[in-house]
Formats: C-alpha cells, structure tokens, sequence
C-alpha cells in the first residue's frame, strides 16, 4: 500500500511540467524499494536479537541465574537493536562462565553432591547430616571422605584453585539453646570453620578461602517437615564471583544493561 502510493506521488511529479524524467522516477523508485529491503532487513535483525535475549534469560532463569528483563524502547530501531545485541553478548558470556563452572566441578556431581546456581552464583552444597552429627562441628569420617574429593577436584584445576570461595554453614529452624555453641548461628559458624580449615590442610590456598554462619536464615527447602530441614541443615561452599564478574552481575540485576 505503501508503495503504491509513493508510486503515484511520483507518477505526479513525473508528469510534464513538474521537471523530472522517466529516469529521476525510476531512481527516486529504486532508492525507496532499497530503502524498504534495509528497513526490513533491521527489523528482522532486531526480532531476532530481541528472541535470543528473551530465550538466553529463560536458560539462565532456568539454571537458577536471574537479572532483570531488558526494556527497551523501539521509537529508535537501530538503538533499540545495538542495546539487544550488547544485552546478549552480556547475557552468552554470563551463561558460558555458569556452564564452564559446571562442566569443571561436574566430577562432584558423580559423587553426589549438588552443584548449582543461587543467587548468581555457583553452590556446591555438602550435605550436613554426612559431615556432622547432630549438633556437633567434629567431622565425621563420611564427611572427611567427601571434603577430601572436593579438595582433589579443585586443586587438579589451576582455575578452580584460584578462586575464591566461602564456607557457608547453614542449620534448620529447631532451636539450639546453651552448651558451646548457644545458638544456631554459633553452631552454624563452627561447622563452617570446621569444613573450612579441613581443605585448607589439604592445599586449599588459605588466602582465597572464608567461613560464615547463616542459622537457620537462608533454607532451601521448608522447616515444616523433617526432610525439608535435612536439607537446609548444610554446609555451601560458594564460588565467590571476581570484582569483574560481580560488576557485570550488579550491573544486570540493576539496570538490565551490561557494563561497558
């Protein structure tokens, strides 16, 4: 429609008196058709890059990474298009860090622990009731078993090793009253020293290493019935993001646009 009326517009200007030739027509015709394929063609571009933001933050969502949705206004189509692009760059270097995490720490899943993404960062989550018994921070030979695995995974991985990381020493929601700890965060906070100084007798580097207690404040699954607190009675250890890595991540949580 649009075409036959610019047609028409320049069948009248084409017309005598109006000083312009077949050829100008024909030219005026050829620069508007090229005009249209490139407007096309940008506006398929820009689908696309818009349905490859929305299917990389499923993906991510999905593997438990979360950032906020990309707005962007289409009155601009080529700002529009370079802000979608530069959002999935961003977002294909996000997921390609989460799986090279993975695929290096995969050999934990094949002893069973759990390897995830929480809160934007990787978790390999020990279970507590194998390292610990009950109400206690001594190490159980269960336990000694499996930080010695997690030990030999990452120091075989010069990258790994050199990360840093925290121990996070998570309880249930049944209240710990007296005796040395006082309280959940007490018991929590030991148990993370615990697990803690264990890898660092076994070539963990002590400088890339913290412990931390979180009670009963961060469950994973519900107090209300007993295999929901096995679960959140826990020790995490989490790869701790680099300063680059927690820019771009912050930067993404806040504005939906990556760092420049």
């Amino acid at each position: 429609m649009k075409r036959a009326c610019f047609i028409a517009a320049l069948a009248l200007l084409a017309a005598p008196g109006c000083g312009h030739s077949e050829e100008e027509w024909q030219a005026q015709l050829t620069k508007y058709d090229q005009a249209v394929k490139e407007g096309q063609a940008k506006d398929q571009e820009l689908a696309q890059a818009r349905a490859r933001v929305t299917e990389l933050e499923s993906q991510l969502e999905k593997m438990g990474a979360t950032a906020n949705k990309l707005e962007v206004t289409l009155g601009d189509r080529d700002k529009a298009l370079a802000e979608y692009k530069a959002r999935a760059k961003q977002l294909e270097m996000l997921k390609a860090r989460f799986d090279l995490l993975r695929r290096k720490l995969e050999e934990l899943t094949r002893i069973g622990l759990d390897v995830t993404i929480r809160r934007n960062r990787m978790v390999i989550s020990l279970p507590g009731d194998v390292l610990f018994d009950s109400g206690k921070d001594t190490l159980r030979k269960d336990g000694l078993k499996i930080l010695e695995k997690v030990a030999s995974v990452l120091k075989a991985d010069h990258s790994l090793a050199e990360r840093d990381y925290q121990v996070a020493g998570h309880t249930d929601n049944a209240p710990l009253t007296g005796g040395p700890f006082h309280d959940n965060w007490g018991l929590s906070l030991m148990r993370a020293r615990s697990v803690l100084l264990y890898l660092g007798q076994h070539g963990m580097p002590r400088q890339h290493w913290s412990a931390a207690g979180f009670a009963d404040t961060d469950p994973v699954a519900s107090n209300a019935s007993k295999e929901g607190q096995q679960k959140n009675r826990r020790c995490d250890l989490i790869v701790v993001p680099d300063a680059d890595e927690m820019l771009n991540l912050q930067n993404l949580a806040d504005t939906g646009k990556p760092h420049p």
